[in-house]
């Protein structure tokens, strides 16, 4: 016999209540009934629910308590709170505690079928997605990885797998793109992540330098030496080291480089002391290294040696879909600590991040949201507030599924924003009307103007 999701209804109203129970009955549900915030809590410590929905405004202990409760005692129920007195304010404070959604009485049966179903499919690929990773032995955390594209989320899935090793890996790209996030989730998502992560930019440091920075040095070896330094190497023993912009280092650097690789120790310079080492090394360039082995700049034997495991990763321009996600990731970052209400971008913003091609990818963008925030004097970033080389792009590229040619109608263009950006919420209509700056029963009747709604 299959087993019926159960939902936990909790409302003070008990003909609400009832004609909750009615409804989600009907959708094959089970339904356990709860008549205030207290209650739920002791249901949830009882048994599990697959998902609880929730009035805020209830006499005994309110929805926004009880659900610091019930996610304190079980982070993975997802909850979804409703109120008949809906403020923004609320709705970030409930969503800020692990509210899942948030829905405004009088109920919208169809939004509340669709997002009850989310919140089950959201939950159901959680636990597919742990018990995957456990049976590889893998616990992956992506830190401040962002990214929803085909290509990242290959990327993210190779990551995972060669987290755990102890393989040399070389990270290529443009710059910008986020090689040091990479070589981060590489080493903090390993057993070493416990030990030191040591990162070192080869290309900043003067040649002269480099060696006693990597190395060390014994008091004397050079003029200022006058005490001995130990160097990064030895500062990573047992944990990582990231080599960013390696293909910078001298011939004579990439000996003593290969030297490590191979035997696993080092020398001050200026000392004979044979130093062993246990160090993982992760290395960066943005730079072609075939090209540069052919031109006599690289050694093709320590190539092979930082070779064994290569990712690249492809610039913002190739990969759009993961502009949206990311400009929205830096946005609540800089709201944050720029101590602003900024919620989002308008539409004619978010098209015009959408149309630029980035030179300076993922680093470009998020210099240029910072700027929004700080410039924006309403709740959301619009295109005058972007760096003026993004209102430099030509009208007439669209970076919108299904392109729409330069002269297109106002209300064309209306539409296909409209219609990505419900595609983008996964059809929820209130976050879809946050995103655009209008009520959401704004948004009704544009759908019901363009014939997309019954």
């Amino acid at each position: 016999m299959v087993r019926k999701n159960s939902v936990l209804v909790v409302d003070d109203d008990l003909a609400h209540r009832t004609m909750l129970r009615t409804l989600l009955s009907s959708w094959g549900y089970e339904v356990v009934e709860a008549e205030d915030g207290s209650s739920a809590i002791e249901a949830v410590h009882r048994r599990p629910f697959d998902l609880v929905l929730m009035d805020i405004r209830m006499i005994r202990v309110s929805g926004i308590e009880a659900l610091e409760e019930i996610k304190a005692f079980n982070p993975a129920i997802p909850v979804i709170l409703m109120t008949a007195y809906a403020s923004v304010e609320t709705a970030v404070e409930a969503l800020k505690k692990g509210a899942y959604d948030y829905l405004t009485k009088p109920l919208d049966f169809d939004e509340l079928k669709l997002a009850i179903g989310r919140a089950m499919e959201h939950s159901r690929l959680k636990e597919e997605n742990r018990i995957l990773r456990e049976s590889l032995g893998l616990k992956f955390d992506r830190g401040n990885l962002i990214g929803r594209s085909a290509v990242m989320t290959r990327l993210l899935e190779t990551v995972a797998q060669v987290a755990p090793s102890e393989a040399t890996v070389l990270i290529t790209g443009e710059s910008g793109t986020g090689k040091e996030l990479i070589a981060g989730a590489l080493h903090y998502n390993s057993p070493r992540r416990e030990r030191p992560f040591i990162k070192i930019n080869c290309a900043a440091i003067p040649e002269t330098l480099l060696e006693s920075e990597l190395f060390g040095h014994e008091k004397g070896a050079f003029t200022g030496a006058d005490r001995r330094k130990e160097g990064k190497f030895r500062q990573a023993d047992g944990g990582s080291i990231f080599l960013d912009e390696v293909s910078e280092m001298s011939l004579a650097m990439q000996v003593r480089l290969l030297r490590v690789l191979q035997e696993r120790e080092i020398t001050r310079v200026g000392g004979e002391e044979v130093i062993r080492v246990n160090v993982r090394v992760i290395t960066a360039t943005n730079r072609d290294l075939s090209s540069e082995i052919e031109a006599g700049r690289f050694r093709k034997d320590l190539f092979y040696r930082l070779n064994v495991v290569s990712l690249h990763i492809l610039p913002l321009r190739e990969r759009k879909d993961d502009i949206p996600p990311l400009a929205e990731h830096f946005l609540k970052m800089f709201a944050e600590k720029n101590r602003k209400r900024v919620r989002g971008f308008t539409p004619q913003a978010m098209d015009r991040l959408l149309r630029y091609d980035w030179p300076g990818n993922v680093r470009e963008l998020m210099n240029t949201v910072e700027r929004g925030v700080v410039l924006t004097r309403s709740e959301y970033i619009d295109e005058g507030e972007l760096t003026p080389i993004l209102l430099e792009q030509p009208e007439g590229k669209s970076a919108m599924r299904g392109e729409l040619p330069a002269g297109s109608s106002l209300e064309a263009l209306e539409k296909t924003t409209i219609l990505k950006t419900l595609e983008q919420t996964g059809g929820n209509k209130s976050e879809a009307a946050r995103r655009l700056g209008i009520t959401r029963r704004t948004l009704h009747q544009k759908l019901k103007k363009y014939g997309m709604m019954v």
